[in-house]
C-alpha cells in the first residue's frame, strides 16, 4: 500500500560561508545529502528538526526560516511504495559546534556487517551546488540555496 514519508532537513551555512552536508552510507550506497530525517507521528516539523540535530550531531539549533517543501513527486530511494515529501529550513547554532568533521567526502570506516554509516563535512560556498548531493529532492534545494543566500 502506497504511503508518504516526510523528512525534515536542515540547512547550516556558516560564518566561512560554508554549507553542512552529511555523508552517509546506507544499505550499500553512498549519499551526501543535508542533515536531518523523518517525522515521528506526534510531532511537528519544527520539532522534527531541534530533535534529528541533537540526535545526529549534539548540535542544538534553532529554525531561521522555512525554505522549501517538495512541489513534485518523487518516490524513495529506498522503497518504491513511499511517496516522499521533503521539508528544509535553515537553521542556526544555539549551541557550540561538536559534531566530529570528517576531512574528506566520505572520509569515515565502514564496520563489517554495517548497514548504516554517517559523518558531516562542511562544504565550501564555492564548491557547493546541486552536483555536491546526491538526491533530486536535495538538489532543486541546493539551486535555491545558492540563488536565495
Amino acid at each position: 500500500m502506497p504511503q508518504f514519508t516526510v523528512r525534515v532537513y536542515g540547512i547550516m551555512i556558516n560564518e566561512k560561508k560554508q554549507v553542512l552536508v552529511s555523508d552517509e552510507y546506507i544499505r550499500g550506497g553512498y549519499y551526501t545529502k543535508f542533515p536531518g530525517g523523518g517525522l515521528e507521528f506526534g510531532e511537528g516539523t519544527l520539532e522534527c528538526m531541534v530533535r534529528e540535530w541533537q540526535e545526529e550531531l549534539s548540535q542544538d539549533v534553532e529554525v531561521v526560516e522555512h525554505i522549501y517543501t517538495t512541489d513534485f513527486f518523487q518516490i524513495s530511494a529506498f522503497d518504491n511504495t513511499n511517496q516522499i515529501i521533503s521539508i528544509y529550513y535553515l537553521v542556526k547554532p544555539v549551541s557550540p559546534f561538536v559534531a566530529p568533521l570528517l576531512e574528506e567526502p566520505f572520509g569515515f570506516e565502514i564496520p563489517e556487517g554495517a548497514d548504516q554509516v554517517e559523518g558531516v563535512r562542511w562544504v565550501d560556498w564555492a564548491d557547493f551546488s546541486a552536483q555536491a548531493v546526491t538526491l533530486p529532492i536535495d538538489k532543486v534545494l541546493a539551486d535555491i540555496v545558492k540563488s536565495k543566500y
